[in-house]
């Protein structure tokens, strides 16, 4: 049976709802983030589905000691607020450390478990135990059936307030690959599955000291997750990619954005009504 998980007004219901996680990866500044956010907004309006904010307030798993990480927990928690309170968009950001849920919990209303840190019990335990929907990214090593024990992990609190999330697995030394079929393995579960659209094409320590990336190819596979079944497409968005601090190669410009949509939407519809 398919799992109904609300977030904020929005209820997402696998293989009905199609829905948008977006926003830039890491904070630079206030200005940047709300520009974002006020476009995830507007699209929201515009294609009336639920939209769901992200970004991050650290990025600890940069691969650089000296890669830019955010403004950490405290200044990153505030502006995220804001862009709720601006906007009333749903807001989701990713944690790393068990000591950081109690104060992401009062803002955040998704806790986003990073595909390195999904095997981390306590971490996902935590998460699940404050009531929050849950985004478990599979991680790059992992295989879709062994997803089903990070999720129990997230059930076993009682939550069943989650979803998954495909974001490619380790193709040899600098790059990735998505197997298409760990979406319909994972949405086996009765969750809704989501498809990492922007991560999925990156080429993680591309470039010695940071990740490249190839955002060319993320119409591409975007429509191929979304036929094999996905509920949902998450996608990091920069006003200028190539200057963000945070993945700007994988990075989607605002104006890539709807006409990607447009096309996402009308398969899934396809697809709804020929599995309804």
């Amino acid at each position: 049976m398919a799992n109904i998980i609300k977030i904020g007004e929005s209820s997402l219901i696998p293989g009905d709802t199609f829905f948008v996680i977006g926003g830039p990866c890491v904070i630079e500044d206030e200005t940047t983030t709300l520009r974002v956010a006020d476009f995830m907004k507007q699209t929201a309006d515009h294609f009336n589905i639920p939209v769901i904010f992200k970004t991050s307030y650290d990025k600890a798993n940069r691969t650089s000691i000296d890669s830019f990480r955010g403004p950490g927990l405290k200044e990153g928690l505030r502006i995220i607020n804001k862009v709720k309170e601006e906007t009333g968009l749903p807001v989701l950001s990713d944690v790393h450390s068990v000591n950081e849920i109690d104060m992401v919990s009062k803002v955040l209303d998704v806790i986003q478990i990073p595909a390195f840190l999904c095997r981390q019990t306590d971490l996902i335990v935590r998460a699940a135990e404050t009531g929050l929907t849950v985004n478990l990214k599979k991680g790059q090593f992992m295989s879709p059936w062994d997803m089903k024990n990070s999720l129990d992990k997230v059930l076993s609190t009682g939550n069943r307030n989650v979803f998954l999330t495909e974001r490619g697995s380790s193709f040899g030394y600098n790059n990735l690959t998505v197997d298409m079929r760990s979406i319909p393995v994972m949405k086996g579960f009765g969750f809704p599955v989501v498809f990492d659209a922007t991560h999925s094409v990156q080429l993680p320590g591309g470039k010695g000291s940071s990740s490249g990336g190839q955002r060319e190819f993320v119409t591409y596979l975007s429509r191929a997750a979304t036929a094999a079944g996905a509920d949902g497409i998450f996608m990091e968005i920069h006003p200028d990619p190539d200057s963000a601090l945070c993945d700007g190669p994988n990075s989607l410009q605002p104006d890539m954005v709807w006409p990607l949509i447009t096309i996402l939407k009308d398969i899934h519809q396809v697809i709804r009504e020929h599995e309804g």
